[in-house]
C-alpha cells in the first residue's frame, strides 16, 4: 500500500513541476522577471508584497509555486528512503530529483539576484537560459525515473545494450542541445518580437541584427534533424521485440515529435504568442519525459528478447 502511494505520489509531482515550469516560462515572456525586483528570496524585500503591481504578482506566485515544488521533492526524498530499500533504484531517482531542485532554485535565484531578467540583453543571459533549461531537463528525468521504477520499471542493462545506449545516448544529448536552442529562440522572440513574418525574416538575415535574433534560424534546423533522428529510433523500436508498453512508448514519442513538429509551424506563423509558447514548451517537456521512459524501458529488456529491426516497411506503421 506504501508503495502504491508512493508511486501517485512520484507521478504528481512530476505533473506538478510540469506545471511550475510552464509558470516559469509564463514569467520570462511577460517580462515580468523582475516583479519582484533584484530581491530573493524576499520580494521587493517582503515577505508579501504589499499594493502590488502585476508583474509582481506574477513573479510572486512563481516563487511560491517554485517553493511548493521544493517541499514535495523533499517529500518524496524522505517517502522514497521510508519504503524502498537501500540502494533500491527510487532512491536513486528521489536523490538526483533533491539535487537537481536544489540547484534550480539556485539557478533561479541568480537570474534574480544578476538582475538577468525582464528586458536585459546579454550574453550572460543567453547562457544562464541554457544552463536553467539543461537543469530543468535533468530535474524532469530524475522526476520520471523516480515514478518509473516505483511503478515497476526494471533497472537498465547498460552493458548488454552497448550499441543501444548509444543511439539513445545521441538522441538524448541532442534533445538538450534543442532544448537550450529554443529556450535561446524563445528569449529572443521576447526581447525582439517580430512585427510580421517578413520583419522576422529580415532581422533573422540582417548582419547588424543581435546574436538573439540571429541565433533564431538555426531553431528550426537544430528541431528538424533532432526529430527525424528520435522518430527514427522510436519507430525501429515499435517492434515484435519489446513488450506492448515499449511499443505504445515507441508510438508516443513518434507522434509528441510530429505534433511539435506542426506546433513549431504554428508558433512561428503566429508570431510566437505568449500561449503558443508554452503549448511548445509542453510538448517539449512531453517529448523528453517520453523519450527518458523510452530508453529505460528499452535498455532494460533483455538482450535475448531483441530482435534487431531490419527496418521493413511494415515497422514504419504507427
Amino acid at each position: 500500500m506504501k508503495a502504491t502511494g508512493f508511486r501517485n505520489y512520484a507521478w504528481g509531482v512530476l505533473v506538478y513541476n510540469l506545471f511550475v515550469i510552464l509558470w516559469g516560462a509564463y514569467v520570462r515572456a511577460t517580462g515580468s522577471g523582475a516583479g519582484c525586483g533584484s530581491h530573493w528570496p524576499l520580494c521587493d524585500g517582503q515577505v508579501i508584497p504589499r499594493a502590488p503591481q502585476a508583474e509582481t504578482l506574477i513573479e510572486f506566485s512563481h516563487r511560491l509555486s517554485s517553493g511548493l515544488a521544493f517541499v514535495l521533492v523533499v517529500g518524496l526524498l524522505i517517502w522514497a528512503f521510508r519504503v524502498f530499500p537501500r540502494k533500491h533504484l527510487v532512491r536513486w531517482g528521489a536523490s538526483f530529483s533533491m539535487f537537481f531542485i536544489v540547484t534550480e532554485a539556485l539557478v533561479g535565484a541568480g537570474l534574480v539576484l544578476f538582475e538577468l531578467v525582464a528586458d536585459h540583453v546579454s550574453v550572460a543571459r543567453a547562457l544562464s537560459m541554457a544552463v536553467h533549461l539543461v537543469n530543468t531537463f535533468l530535474l524532469l528525468a530524475s522526476l520520471t525515473l523516480a515514478a518509473w521504477w516505483a511503478s515497476g520499471g526494471e533497472s537498465p542493462r547498460v552493458k548488454d545494450h552497448q550499441v543501444l545506449s548509444a543511439v539513445f545516448g545521441l538522441g538524448l544529448i541532442g534533445m538538450l542541445i534543442l532544448g537550450v536552442s529554443g529556450a535561446v529562440t524563445a528569449l529572443g522572440d521576447t526581447l525582439f518580437p517580430a512585427q510580421s513574418l517578413a520583419d522576422g525574416l529580415r532581422q533573422d538575415i540582417s548582419p547588424t541584427a543581435h546574436f538573439l535574433v540571429r541565433l533564431r534560424l538555426l531553431h528550426p534546423l537544430i528541431a528538424v534533424s533532432v526529430a527525424l533522428y528520435l522518430i527514427f529510433v522510436a519507430m525501429s523500436r515499435n517492434t515484435a521485440g519489446y513488450d506492448t508498453t515499449t511499443r505504445r512508448l515507441a508510438r508516443a514519442l513518434t507522434l509528441l515529435l510530429l505534433t511539435q513538429l506542426g506546433a513549431g509551424l504554428v508558433n512561428v506563423a503566429l508570431l510566437a504568442p505568449v500561449w503558443m509558447q508554452l503549448v511548445h514548451l509542453l510538448l517539449a517537456d512531453l517529448v523528453w519525459i517520453a523519450l527518458v521512459l523510452l530508453a529505460v524501458s528499452v535498455l532494460a529488456t533483455k538482450a535475448a528478447l531483441i530482435e534487431e529491426p531490419r527496418l521493413s516497411h511494415h515497422e514504419f506503421g504507427l
